[in-house]
């Protein structure tokens, strides 16, 4: 018999966080979290998140065993604001027996029907900066510190109880020797003259942080037309400051400004800290926290986690910029791979800024629908 729990306790949500270090511990591509990190994550007092959702966490036990668990939420500014009735899940986990991902997800359904939603899409977190979707390809490569690890049955089970593909995101990676300066070296050069832009590079967390706000404003307005976008508020973006900035180096960051000193482009790029969160497994002392910090100083492997650029400024070429900074960056950290994180399959114009560094699709996941 199989048996669906709310977790209504910090002992409950240490067991829901737990969990997959059970499930996934001969599976050598899983990346671990933080489990303090993620129970900051899921903590009311402490993620701002909490202020526009709620989430319920749900855990399936099997002859008194943890065998599955689920986060249900519901964006109330996706639901109120932007007129969208979707009951969102995430943090799916599950053995392979249907029989349970069958409970989980139908008490997320339930859960969606009490609050006349309309029908339910997973996995998902509570925005667009966190984790999306189970893997359909790429099962035996290697996981990162922002994308959910999933085993074939999590696509299986959903298919098998009437879920169809809701949105489609690939990842791809290329490695640094196929980047040519030739190809943006002149346009970096005449995108600037003719625009009046400027780079801004960074050494210091301090001559950054000043910047980051208006960084999160123009990733709202960048980011506003994809499908299940919800905007950042001030104080997630107070959050994601104290949780982010922290794990990158500086001159991992790039700013383009235009004569006025305005913020018109940006990208994040992050060392992939996978080797270090598998070393560290879940926990930071006594010697997880030397890992990642060692990792941040030495990984020769990057993630492109997150580029915008201002509307007016698209499709001119704004890249060349951006790119002109990283490789001279990377060049001089040794750099030998480049790892995109998932991009939706039909964000095209997103897709098109790689196409000349020869990219390989190595993973692809989805996110699943179903109307209750």
């Amino acid at each position: 018999m199989i048996t669906i729990k709310e977790v209504n306790d910090k002992a409950g949500l240490k067991k829901f966080v737990k969990f997959p270090f059970t499930l996934f511990k001969d599976t050598p591509q899983w990346v671990p979290p933080i489990i303090a990190d993620e129970l900051a994550g899921f903590d009311k007092k402490k993620n701002p998140v909490f202020e526009h959702a709620e989430a319920k966490f749900l855990l399936a036990y099997k002859n008194d065993e943890i065998v599955g668990r689920v986060a249900a939420i519901i964006n109330h500014t996706e639901v109120e604001h932007q007129g969208i009735k979707k009951m969102r899940f995430g943090w799916f986990d599950v053995i392979d027996d249907i029989n349970v991902t069958k409970a989980l997800i139908n008490e997320v359904i339930n859960i969606g029907k009490a609050n006349h939603l309309e029908y339910v899409e997973g996995p998902v977190g509570f925005s667009n900066l966190d984790k999306v979707g189970v893997l359909t390809e790429g099962f035996n490569e290697t996981g990162n510190m922002i994308t959910w690890y999933s085993m074939p049955h999590y696509k299986e089970h959903l298919e098998q109880l009437g879920f169809i593909k809701e949105k489609e995101y690939i990842e791809a990676k290329f490695p640094f020797s196929n980047v040519n300066k030739e190809v943006f070296g002149k346009a970096n050069e005449l995108i600037k003259k003719r625009y009046g832009l400027r780079p801004l590079n960074f050494t210091k967390k301090s001559d950054l942080m000043p910047l980051i706000d208006k960084m999160f404003d123009l990733f709202n307005s960048t980011y506003s037309k994809l499908s299940s976008f919800v905007p950042i508020s001030d104080t997630q973006k107070e959050y994601f400051k104290k949780k982010y900035i922290g794990l990158i180096d500086p001159e991992y960051i790039k700013f383009v400004v235009d004569e006025n000193d305005e913020l018109i482009a940006f990208s994040i790029v992050m060392p992939s800290f996978s080797e270090a969160l598998q070393k560290a497994n879940g926990k930071l002392f006594p010697f997880g926290i030397f890992h990642l910090l060692k990792a941040k100083k030495q990984c020769k492997d990057v993630l492109f986690y997150l580029i915008g650029v201002k509307e007016e400024f698209q499709n001119k070429g704004v890249t060349a910029v951006i790119f002109n900074e990283y490789y001279d960056t990377f060049t001089r950290k040794g750099i030998q791979n480049c790892i995109r994180t998932p991009e939706l399959e039909d964000n095209l114009a997103s897709i098109q800024i790689w196409k000349h560094f020869n990219p390989t699709i190595y993973k692809r996941r989805r996110t699943y629908r179903k109307d209750i």
